[in-house]
């Protein structure tokens, strides 16, 4: 999917933007062949023509969420403090999981869509397909970039994404269930960042520098791209 939004979207593409919608507005109980043709104005038909059935448009469903996801957390521009953009790419993956609570439990198999949640045969996650593989390359990517620098100690690039991707997705998933509330991001992200980010071997006073200016940065994305015309 993933069109410009001047390109007129497909039957199909449709359903899938209508099924997005109605997860994170009535959650996935909603999930149904004959309200997501509602939604479209079609007919249940829609679904078997397009997809041959629910479970097939459920897959794409999550592939256009992962790859939203992945274009998000791309779209953190490169600067020349690469822990500080490795950071800023972690706050995206939080504003985009916040603002789209629903979709990122599917994504993490957290959310039943019961017998219509049915991915291909060679995929058992939704991390397994192509697109899943894109949005965790980015994370991937970012570290590669750090080490690369010197900044944290020479080692394999994935195995250290997955230690920041775990700490990431459980302080996520706490201020989701509100466990942590407003506050989380200054009284428990940042400071949990800074020590996973020593631990891979930073030094504390340049990690902390880096926070700073990530955070910084990520509050002016935020704020230029609210201003009118500004894409």
């Amino acid at each position: 999917m993933m069109t410009s939004p001047d390109t007129p979207l497909s039957t199909a593409d449709r359903l899938v933007a209508a099924a997005l919608a109605v997860l994170e507005r009535d959650g996935p109980a909603a999930i149904q062949a004959r309200t997501l043709a509602g939604e479209i104005g079609a007919s249940t038909m829609a679904v078997y023509t397009y997809f041959g059935g629910m479970p097939k448009l459920t897959e794409a469903v999550m592939r256009e969420g992962l790859a939203r996801f992945a274009e998000h957390t791309r779209g953190v521009p490169h600067t020349d403090d690469p822990m500080a953009d490795l950071i800023a790419g972690g706050l995206a993956y939080g504003e985009f999981a916040m603002q789209n609570p629903q979709l990122y439990r599917l994504l993490f198999g957290l959310t039943d869509l019961g017998g219509v949640h049915k991915l291909s045969a060679d995929a058992a996650t939704p991390w397994d397909l192509a697109e899943g593989v894109d949005a965790l390359s980015v994370l991937v990517a970012a570290v590669e970039r750090v080490i690369e620098a010197g900044r944290i100690r020479p080692q394999e690039p994935t195995p250290a994404a997955t230690q920041i991707l775990s700490a990431t997705h459980g302080f996520v998933l706490l201020a989701m269930s509100g466990f942590i509330d407003s506050q989380g991001l200054q009284d428990v992200m940042a400071p949990m960042a800074i020590n996973l980010i020593v631990g891979l071997g930073d030094t504390r006073r340049r990690a902390e520098r880096s926070l700073a200016a990530a955070i910084k940065a990520r509050a002016s994305q935020r704020q230029n791209k609210s201003r009118p015309g500004v894409v």
